[in-house]
C-alpha cells in the first residue's frame, strides 16, 4: 500500500518547487506506476552561468548509474557467447607486470567481489575529485587512460572472499567489452544499449564541448573555513573528473530514458532470458543491515547484483531494486519498487525485481540534489 495519490505528489511538487526557489534542488524526478506516468516535474536550473530553467528533456550526468549500462553491454556479450562470466580479465585485457590478481573474473568485477583496489576508495572515505589535483582530469578520456590510477595497489581481499564497492571493477570491465568487440565502450554502449532501448536522447557528452540540453554540474561555495557557512557563489564540476564518461561513471541520460532502459530490462529487450533473470537477481550479500536497525524493525540487507543493488526485507522478498551515482555536481537514483508477488521457484522464475510496480528516477546537476527528494517519495511508497 502506498500514499502516492494525488495529494501526495502534489505536495511533492509543491515542495520541490520552494527548495528549487531557494537554491536547494535542481533536476528532474519522474514517477511511474505500472508504466503510467504519475509525476514528471522539472526544476531549477540547468546553468548557473546564464539561468538556462531544467527542463524534462534535460540530459542529466548520472554518474555511477552508468554502471547499469555496462552491465548490460556485458552481459549481451556473454549471452552472444563471446564472454564468460567466469572468464579471468586477464585473458582479455594485457594486465601483466600489475597487481590484478590472475583469478579476478568478469563475475567478480560485476558484483564487488574482486578485491581489486579502487583508484579513490569511497568507502574508506576518499574522495575521487582529489585524484586530480595532481595529475590532469582531461588527460583521462580512454577507458585505458584509468589504468595507471589503480593496477599496481594492493588488493583488499583476494576474490571472491569478500564485497566492497570498486568502481574500477567496471573500468576493466569496459576493457574486456572493448578488446572482444573491436570498438570503443561509447559507441558499443550507444549502438547496443541506448539504441535498443530507445533512449534517443541519451549519450556520453564531453564537459569541453558545447552540446544542447545537457545539464551543468555546479556545488554551492559556502562561508567559514569548514564549509558549513551561508553560500556566496557556486564553483563548476569541470575539474572534479574526466570530461567524458566511462564503464563506471559518467552517462549522460534524460529521465524519461532512464525509465525507458529499466522498462527495455524488465521487458526482455536489451537480455536473452536467463541473463534477464539474473540481472534482476541479487548476486551477493554487501550489507546485513544490522548496524542500520533502529530497534522498531529490522534494517533491509543490501545486495549487490550485476550493477544493480537491492534491498531484502527479513522475508527475503525484495523491497527495491536501484542503482544511484554520486559526483561533484551530480547525483542520480533509478528506484523500483515491486508489486508483492508470490514466491516463484525453478530455473525460469520471474525475479520479484522485474514484476510491475513503482519506478522512480530523480536526476540533479548537484551532488547533494537527489537524495531529500528520494527519501520523501521512499516514504509515500511505504505509506
Amino acid at each position: 500500500m502506498t500514499a502516492l495519490d494525488d495529494a501526495a505528489l502534489a505536495a511533492l511538487d509543491t515542495h520541490l518547487r520552494s527548495a528549487a526557489d531557494a537554491d536547494d534542488f535542481s533536476g528532474v524526478v519522474r514517477v511511474e506506476r505500472h508504466g503510467e506516468v504519475l509525476l514528471e516535474r522539472a526544476y531549477g536550473v540547468a546553468s548557473r552561468r546564464w539561468g538556462v530553467p531544467v527542463r524534462t528533456s534535460t540530459r542529466f550526468d548520472v554518474a555511477s548509474v552508468t554502471k547499469l549500462f555496462t552491465a548490460v553491454a556485458v552481459l549481451q556479450l556473454v549471452g552472444d557467447g563471446r564472454l564468460g562470466l567466469d572468464d579471468r580479465v586477464h585473458d582479455h585485457v594485457d594486465l601483466a607486470g600489475t597487481t590484478i590478481p590472475r583469478e579476478v573474473t568478469i563475475r567478480h568485477l560485476l558484483t564487488h567481489t574482486s578485491g581489486i583496489a579502487d583508484d579513490a576508495d569511497e568507502e574508506a572515505g576518499e574522495s575521487y575529485e582529489e585524484l586530480w589535483v595532481d595529475r590532469p582530469s582531461y588527460s583521462v578520456t580512454r577507458t585505458a587512460d584509468f589504468l595507471p590510477g589503480f593496477v599496481h595497489k594492493e588488493p583488499n581481499f583476494a576474490p571472491g572472499e569478500g564485497c566492497r564497492y570498486c568502481n574500477v571493477g567496471y573500468v576493466l570491465a569496459g576493457l574486456a567489452l572493448e578488446s572482444v568487440t573491436g570498438t570503443t565502450y561509447r559507441d558499443h554502449v550507444r549502438e547496443h544499449v541506448f539504441a535498443r532501448a530507445g533512449m534517443d536522447r541519451s549519450g556520453f557528452f564531453r564537459m569541453d564541448e558545447a552540446e544542447p540540453d545537457v545539464a551543468e554540474g555546479w556545488e554551492p561555495v559556502h562561508e567559514g573555513p569548514d564549509d558549513d557557512g551561508p553560500v556566496t557563489g557556486w564553483r563548476q564540476n569541470v575539474y572534479s573528473y574526466p570530461p567524458v564518461g566511462s564503464p563506471d561513471g559518467g552517462a549522460h541520460v534524460t529521465a524519461r530514458d532512464l525509465a525507458r532502459f529499466w522498462a527495455a530490462v524488465r521487458g526482455g529487450e536489451l537480455l536473452p532470458p536467463d541473463l534477464t533473470r539474473a540481472f534482476l537477481t541479487p548476486q551477493v550479500l554487501h550489507d546485513d543491515g544490522a548496524d542500520d536497525t533502529d530497534g522498531a524493525e529490522p534494517a533491509p540487507s543490501v545486495h549487490y547484483g550485476f550493477g544493480l543493488e537491492f534491498e531484502l526485507l527479513a522475508d527475503g522478498s525484495v523491497r527495491s531494486a536501484y542503482k544511484d551515482g554520486i559526483n561533484t555536481g551530480a547525483s542520480a537514483i533509478l528506484r523500483h519498487y515491486p508489486d508483492p508477488v508470490a514466491a516463484a521457484d525453478g530455473p525460469d522464475a520471474s525475479p520479484q525485481a522485474g514484476a510491475p510496480g513503482v519506478t522512480v528516477v530523480v536526476l540533479s546537476n548537484s551532488e547533494a540534489g537527489a537524495w531529500d527528494p528520494i527519501r520523501r517519495l521512499d516514504e509515500l511508497v511505504r505509506g
